[in-house]
């Protein structure tokens, strides 16, 4: 076949020192010794030597050859086989072909004069810019500038290195297109593929088929994953799992946006994220979940209780940790339970103590727990979040996160369940605060506020403050709609292990409790007002009230108790909000 505007495939000698003709093996051959040149269509082949089979349209060339097509592709070698009737060159020794742009050299080349496509077979090396690849096979198509590479691929970068078994490339776009299984390193990401594009030049790619992301504390994987190095984003879509082993936190999500360089991730389109635990995982979902990094410089500062919205809150949240914990109106031993001079009867009243917390003035904007460590006994443990308690080299290598979930969340546990607007959550002090309507429930105990703080240690509940028009139902009997109730301007509770094992409530407290015998029936039911009162749990169900400073109160017979009496002002059951499972999250 004649090359394109060629109507001849004869080989034309245009130079040679010396020409002699010989018979080798009964052929006759014209040998052409010092500075040959030879010309077939817009291609001259330069050598040192050759020999020139007449017959067959053959020539085979030595030292220095040089393949000129058209001024655009170059082939060297130290030795070229070349057939004039197909233009097919084959190159050994130091073989190498560039188009002024690209260059590929291997131990052996073959280009193809018509289809324009240059080929190894047994390794060889393309340089295109500071870019190199490598492999066992590669071929190049000077027409259209694409590469396919086989077998063993490595593709070394200044800023990546990519290895696959299969790969296309072109060298003008400098984009590489995935068709096996590859590894994109940048130093900072790793990224797992087996199918997409990526552009080595501006370091965007587009992957399918599950792509992978992994960085230095963080993996993100879903259906299909689109990235930026200029911007530092990925953009994640169906079926992602983003997640930070660090944390042992996993988000769950249909779509996600993630920036690798501020280490930020937002879920939407039915998020979950996991939080886990050694001993009691929490679920949670919402519209939206949003997570970063809290910087390493961000100093800590109090808890402030605020009746202000989600945003006013959480801008100073991230760097806030918890103070002692608050005391009873009486000392506390070193558990933090109340002593035991207040472990009174139920129904016994309790003369004031002078030393009681006087509740803080809610109407105020911003409220600062009260400072209540002169009632702490030296050998009290005061609260301290997770963070806090590692060493201090711990504290410098481990990235603390901050959650935001916004609109109808839900969280489930084994120990604890809720509901809520909006929840902020830190690593840093290890406090989940609900905003906006938020419900807890705790086993058979339904706990509300206007904005509720759980805080947390060793990744377990361990205290929880709810304030203002805090309130606390618990169901007396599942068989009937009656509640033990108690209310107050601030309700802090405390956990051990998994269950509530007492609450404190401060200022204007109420409560409705139903007394039982000791075989498990109804008897009374006490209706009373107190500055304080101390609320008791055994295994988690209500077991004793406990009430301080001026206690007042009337007590009905269980079946004289006036019913329209027996509901707090703003008393609300809202057990059908309640999640049930962690499945039942899963599958919204």
């Amino acid at each position: 076949m004649a090359q394109r505007g060629d109507s001849s495939s004869v080989i034309h000698i245009l130079h040679a020192d010396t020409l002699n003709n010989i018979t080798r093996d009964s052929v006759q051959l014209a040998r052409f010794i010092g500075h040959a040149a030879f010309r077939q269509g817009n291609t001259t082949i330069y050598c040192d030597s050759a020999f020139k089979n007449g017959l067959t349209n053959q020539l085979d060339a030595y030292g220095h050859v040089h393949i000129n097509q058209a001024d655009s592709v170059q082939v060297y070698g130290d030795y070229l086989h070349y057939e004039g009737n197909s233009k097919m060159a084959t190159l050994r020794g130091n073989a190498r072909l560039t188009d002024g742009k690209v260059t590929i050299t291997g131990p052996e080349l073959r280009y193809d004069m018509n289809a324009r496509i240059g080929t190894y077979e047994q390794g060889g090396k393309l340089v295109n810019g500071p870019s190199v690849l490598t492999s066992r096979e590669g071929f190049y198509y000077a027409d259209t500038k694409d590469v396919y590479f086989k077998h063993d691929v490595l593709l070394v970068d200044p800023q990546y290195t990519l290895t696959t078994d299969t790969l296309l490339y072109n060298t003008d776009t400098r984009i590489a297109t995935m068709i096996a299984p590859t590894t994109i390193n940048d130093g900072q990401t790793v990224m797992y593929t087996s199918s997409g594009y990526y552009n080595t030049e501006t370091g965007y790619g587009n992957f399918g088929n599950r792509p992978t992301i992994v960085d230095s504390a963080s993996t993100i994987t879903a259906d299909n994953i689109e990235t930026d190095k200029a911007t530092g984003y990925s953009y994640a879509t169906g079926n992602m799992v983003y997640r930070d082993t660090a944390n042992k936190m996993s988000l769950l999500a249909n779509y996600g946006k993630v920036n690798q360089a501020n280490k930020t991730v937002l879920a939407t389109q039915h998020p979950l994220l996991i939080l886990e635990r050694s001993k009691d995982t929490l679920y949670m979902v919402a519209d939206t979940l949003f997570s970063g990094v809290i910087r390493p410089d961000s100093a800590i500062s109090p808890v402030v209780i605020s009746t202000n919205n989600m945003r006013e809150d959480v801008e100073t949240a991230s760097t806030a940790a918890d103070s002692s914990r608050p005391a009873d109106s009486a000392a506390v031993d070193s558990s933090g339970r109340p002593a035991d001079s207040l472990h009174t009867d139920t129904l016994s009243k309790v003369v004031a103590k002078p030393t009681a917390v006087r509740p803080p003035d809610t109407t105020k904007r911003n409220i600062t727990l009260p400072d209540t460590s002169g009632l702490v006994k030296a050998d009290s443990i005061p609260y301290k979040p997770d963070s806090l308690v590692s060493d201090t080299t711990k504290r410098d290598t481990v990235e603390r996160r901050y959650i935001l979930a916004y609109h109808h969340v839900r969280i489930y546990s084994d120990s604890l369940q809720g509901v809520a607007d909006s929840v902020y959550y830190s690593s840093r002090d290890s406090i989940f605060r609900f905003y906006r309507d938020p419900v807890l429930w705790a086993n058979n105990t339904q706990l509300t506020g206007d904005t509720i703080y759980l805080y947390t240690r060793n990744q377990q509940a361990d205290k929880l403050v709810l304030e203002p028009n805090a309130l606390i139902v618990n169901e007396a009997d599942s068989g009937r709609p009656i509640y033990n109730q108690i209310k107050g301007n601030i309700i802090t509770g405390y956990f051990a292990g998994q269950a509530i094992d007492w609450m404190h409530v401060d200022g204007n407290a109420e409560s409705i409790y139903y007394v039982k015998d000791d075989e498990g029936g109804f008897i009374s039911v006490n209706k009373s007002l107190s500055a304080v009162i101390n609320i008791h749990f055994n295994e988690g169900q209500l077991n004793k009230v406990v009430f301080i400073k001026d206690p007042e109160g009337t007590m009905y017979p269980f079946t004289q108790a006036p019913k329209d009496e027996m509901l707090l002002e703003n008393f609300r059951w809202e057990i059908k909000r309640r999640p049930k499972s962690k499945y039942e999250l899963m599958g919204r």
